[in-house]
């Protein structure tokens, strides 16, 4: 079995995530595409951290402007945070 991922590498992901999205260099729906495979790759690995932790690094990332309220609202749902 893979290891978990940590909370560190999972932002780091969504800032990888943002800034190709901010320079253009996803196609129409390749965001939610990469996302959504993000999402896939910490479902079958998990994440290395508490609720807490990943919820104050989304919230962190929404700050910063990495991603949007719905898509901190999806990845709260999908990662069972709510």
């Amino acid at each position: 079995m893979a290891s978990p991922i940590s909370v560190e590498r999972f932002v780091e992901e969504l800032e990888n995530l943002h800034q190709g999205m901010t320079k253009g260099e996803f196609k129409p729906g390749e965001y939610d595409q990469r996302l959504a495979k993000t999402l896939q790759e910490l479902r079958e690995r998990r994440i290395d951290g508490d609720r807490s932790e990943i919820a104050a690094a989304l919230d962190a990332c929404l700050e910063r402007g990495t991603i949007t309220d719905s898509v901190r609202d999806h990845l709260q749902t999908r990662l069972d945070l709510d």
